[in-house]
């Protein structure tokens, strides 16, 4: 178990803005992360050091993104004017978390530019829904050299994370302690004062550390 990836909902501005806005605070340019038809959304990604990546997400105006819990999140998120949607946790083997959720895992690709697919699975994101505090799960079913990550300038990493919560909580949905996915990654426990959830990620740069 580790963690895999941020997901950041674009704001009333769009996708392209969104991510040019934060790329230019970076120094860094997002890519066109293609479409998740099964979601009805789309994204753009940044890879970032230590297999892991921000992703900007908007939602489509396509009949999955009223279905899917993913589509439901982002248009959720956006509709409050954009910001940071959640964590995401990657795991080995889905099925541990299917038995222990509950429910079966949804199966999620999206198609890049140059035409090569991504494929996954996850489970998780109505407890974000309910909770945004919670990470939700992934289990990459494409080879590791397709991952988001891949082509990452090191000089990129995330710093720290601030989440608005109870670790204890989160730990318990995890199934183990919070630590396990974060020990390479700082984070900075708030109590919530409103809704839980991310309050800010720490990106450091060749120019130093961004607070988004």
């Amino acid at each position: 178990m580790r963690l895999d990836h941020l997901s950041y909902a674009a704001g009333p501005d769009g996708l392209a803005s969104t991510a040019q806005r934060i790329g230019g605070l970076l120094g860094r340019d997002f890519t066109d992360g293609g479409v998740h038809p099964r979601f009805g959304t789309r994204n753009m990604i940044l890879p970032l050091a230590d297999d892991t990546y921000l992703e900007i997400v908007e939602v489509l105006d396509h009949p999955a993104s009223d279905k899917a819990p993913f589509g439901q999140a982002v248009r959720a998120r956006s509709a409050l004017g954009g910001g940071w949607l959640g964590w995401v946790v990657a795991v080995d083997d889905i099925t541990s978390v299917e038995q222990r959720l509950g429910r079966e895992s949804a199966s999620g690709s999206r198609h890049r530019p140059d035409g090569t697919e991504l494929r996954w699975k996850q489970i998780g994101v109505n407890g974000l829904i309910a909770d945004p505090q919670l990470p939700f799960f992934i289990q990459w079913e494409s080879t590791s050299d397709l991952h988001p990550s891949a082509g990452a300038d090191a000089a990129y990493s995330l710093a720290c994370l601030e989440i608005a919560g109870d670790p204890q909580r989160v730990s318990e949905w995890l199934g183990e302690t919070v630590e396990a996915p974060l020990e390479d990654v700082k984070v900075e426990w708030v109590a919530p004062h409103g809704t839980p959830g991310i309050i800010a990620a720490q990106v450091q740069t060749p120019h130093g550390l961004v607070r988004l």
